[in-house]
């Protein structure tokens, strides 16, 4: 295995600006706000010839446990604990502080390996900065720009010197022929769903799993991997960055990716809530599966039919869980009452799974991988050419498309052009005419016979060209 570098230091000193650095994209959340990041992120990193696993955490801050700030202390003590080495970051340009102090002693009797990072080196008046830095008494600081990129090749010699080569070098290319044989790595970037392929259960199923603030996303998430990976607590908001999580449920390898809470537009006012968001939306954009989670106390507000439709838009596969179950008093009427508002609120991926959980007792969680292992097949199905004009046949016997201007449309040929979602081309005589409530007809139908229910499903109608047109044209010139 590779060893792992967790980046320690306390809040507005540059850490995920220097995890971005080494990961080589940006991927976590930075702004001039201190406490940006909450959760702790693991991602593949790269310092010329290491190759390592590197954490970003939340700025240490003095707190009781319950706060906020305690709890996600407690989350950097456990990247801590995980890593092999430790970056502990401090910012050159304001100097040392007293919380600089207080948790280099936590670093220090944690007794691993630790490189002093003077980050913001660039900046004018830090060289006082390095200078104080020696009092912390964790060896030479590293004087660097993570946002510039300067210093790098200092760093890595201190990394081999904290590690020694051996450690640094040894299991290299061991690594790497495990990456090659498919291993799956947190935070890795992840390949467009919409590529054409067979339905393939070796790789790991990509699922995100959204919905308005305080819904119990990240409760959730914790109940099914059964451990406090993800911060949690009563205030609304509390994730901001998408964190990926790797998992395996009986076999089936699955990459979980937890989002920001999504409020209405005309609410978002903060630059950070802009960036939370809209790092959400890329987590949809790429996932397989979206897990909608909705608070089933008050379920089917405003927000949650329009993050629906988005994924449906998307071309995503959603779930829908009703969270906070373990808080109902009759549950039996409600679940027909919210499986009933589901068909008539989302007509457009009728069939929608709809499970409900609750993510503080576990209930409900095998239910729900259930849905989604059937929402996936029925989202990677294909369906032959053959049997799509059987089935085309009997629908024009029974139902054929209307008369437009006086004259009949003709509906020829269909076939399915590609998987997740199914997309299906009909080839017909005027597709500028065909009615969309013929389209949606003839979508129901696919989706009734040929058991796909709950997946978005795509028609494209095209025209047949004349072979000969292009020749009677010549003629005549």
């Amino acid at each position: 295995m590779t060893f792992k570098v967790a980046i320690i230091g306390r809040p507005n000193v540059g850490k995920s600006t220097l995890f971005n650095r080494l990961v080589g994209r940006k991927l976590a959340l930075v702004d001039d706000t201190p406490g940006v990041t909450r959760d702790r992120r693991v991602h593949t990193a790269k310092l010329y010839d290491l190759h390592f696993d590197v954490i970003d955490t939340a700025g240490f801050e003095d707190a009781g446990a319950s706060t906020l700030p305690g709890r996600m202390r407690a989350q950097t003590e456990i990247a801590i604990r995980e890593a092999d080495l430790i970056f502990f970051t401090i910012d050159a340009k304001s100097g040392l502080l007293p919380d600089d102090r207080t948790f280099a002693e936590i670093v220090r009797k944690s007794g691993k390996p630790v490189v002093l990072v003077a980050n913001k080196a660039e900046a004018k008046g830090a060289q006082g900065g390095m200078l104080e830095a020696w009092e912390l008494g964790l060896g030479e600081p590293i004087p660097v720009s993570a946002e510039h990129g300067q210093g790098m090749p200092d760093l890595r010699d201190a990394v081999i010197g904290a590690l020694g080569e051996a450690r640094a070098f040894g299991e290299e290319d061991g690594e790497d022929e495990e990456v090659a044989a498919g291993e799956v790595l947190i935070g890795e970037d992840i390949a467009d769903p919409d590529a054409e392929h067979t339905y393939d259960d070796t790789k790991p199923m990509r699922i995100a799993v959204v919905g308005r603030p305080n819904a119990g996303k990240s409760t959730l998430i914790n109940a099914l991997i059964g451990e406090e990976r993800l911060l949690t607590g009563p205030e609304a908001g509390i994730t901001r960055d998408s964190i990926s999580v790797d998992w395996d449920w009986h076999g089936r390898r699955l990459k979980l990716f937890d989002t920001a809470g999504m409020r209405r537009k005309a609410r978002i006012h903060e630059k950070l809530e802009v960036m939370s968001v809209q790092d959400g939306l890329r987590a949809i954009r790429f996932a397989e599966i979206v897990i909608i989670v909705l608070d089933a106390t008050i379920p089917f507000e405003k927000q949650d039919l329009q993050i629906a439709d988005l994924i449906i838009r998307e071309g995503r596969a959603p779930v829908i869980a009703f969270n906070k179950w373990d808080l109902i008093d009759h549950p039996q009427e409600l679940l027909a009452e919210l499986r009933e508002k589901t068909e008539r609120l989302l007509p457009q991926a009728r069939g929608l799974q709809a499970v409900p959980v609750s993510g503080e007792t576990g209930r409900g969680l095998d239910k729900l991988m259930d849905a989604v292992i059937r929402t996936h097949k029925v989202w990677n199905s294909r369906v032959s050419t053959g049997k799509l004009n059987r089935w085309l046949e009997g629908i024009l016997a029974h139902h054929p498309p209307p008369a437009v201007a006086g004259r009949r449309l003709k509906v020829k040929y269909v076939t399915q052009a590609k998987t997740r979602p199914p997309g299906f081309v009909v080839q017909c005589s005027r597709p500028d005419a065909m009615p969309q409530s013929y389209v949606r007809y003839l979508s129901n139908s696919l989706r009734e016979a040929f058991d796909m229910p709950g997946v978005p499903i795509r028609i494209a109608l095209r025209t047949s060209d004349n072979p000969f047109a292009g020749r009677s044209n010549k003629k005549r010139s």
